[in-house]
């Protein structure tokens, strides 16, 4: 293994060593200002900055790569005949996938720290997080988590509007779509909206927000009647009464 991640350290510490400094020059009223050489290196907004960030990401890939051929690390697979997944990568963000023992996470500890030298980039451990499956013992979480020096599990949170982690309970799950529909519902004054009205606000926003994770998830069909409910005491709402009567099932 070691011959390898060698090989591949001198190869991504070769492709930051070409970009050694950079300099600006600002265009103010048709004339180039005298440069400008920053102290701290690129900044966000750079031209190069998606570049580098390219590069060094292929360099990240190619360090698990590595140490998945070699047998130190394994994947996940969804089945027995698929193939096993170490890592995807989504714009800046990165999801390492493995098994739980102290052997893995010494090997992700030594990738990371390498990768760490090579790109001059600095893991932030306080955004990072791990979620680990139902059957995976107490004592193999702790020390797993101690020796990537990670103290955060994800349970509840949501990663681009979806939630990370799927439990038992669907119906908890995606219970924040429902809180959602009803906030959105209970901003709408229906005593100054047309019929027409209502019926865009419903079609366009209330049935709208679940449809994102509808596209990735199979909602419950409770929780879809609730979300129902609500739509539908809004539209029989009258205008100049306090009781809402549904006049159609």
């Amino acid at each position: 293994m070691m011959d390898k991640l060698g090989f591949h350290e001198r190869w991504s510490k070769l492709i930051m060593q070409c970009i050694s400094t950079v300099s600006y020059r600002i265009k103010v009223n048709g004339e180039l200002t005298d440069e400008i050489i920053p102290s701290r290196g690129l900044r966000q907004g750079d031209p190069l900055s998606p570049y580098l960030f390219l590069l060094c990401a292929e360099g990240f890939s190619i360090l698990l790569n590595a140490t998945k051929s070699n047998g130190v690390l394994e994947g996940v697979s969804i089945c027995n005949n698929a193939p096993s997944i170490t890592h995807l990568l989504f714009t800046d963000d990165s999801l390492l996938l493995l098994k739980v023992n102290d052997e893995s996470a010494n090997h992700l500890r030594h990738v990371l720290q390498l990768y760490k030298e090579c790109s001059g980039q600095t893991i932030n451990k306080d955004k990072s997080s791990i979620m680990f499956s139902r059957n995976t013992e107490t004592a193999a979480k702790e020390s797993f988590m101690e020796i990537l020096d990670i103290s955060t599990v994800a349970s509840c949170e949501r990663y681009l509007g979806l939630p990370v982690y799927v439990g038992g309970s669907k119906r908890k799950t995606f219970e924040y779509l429902k809180d959602r529909v009803w906030k959105r519902i209970q901003g709408w004054k229906e005593k100054l909206l047309s019929k027409a009205g209502k019926e865009i606000l419903i079609k366009a926003i209330a049935q709208a927000i679940p449809t994102y994770a509808m596209s990735c998830f199979d909602l419950t069909k409770m929780l879809c009647d609730d979300i129902g409910k609500m739509i539908n005491k809004f539209w029989w709402a009258h205008q100049d009464k306090e009781n809402k009567i549904h006049w159609l099932s």
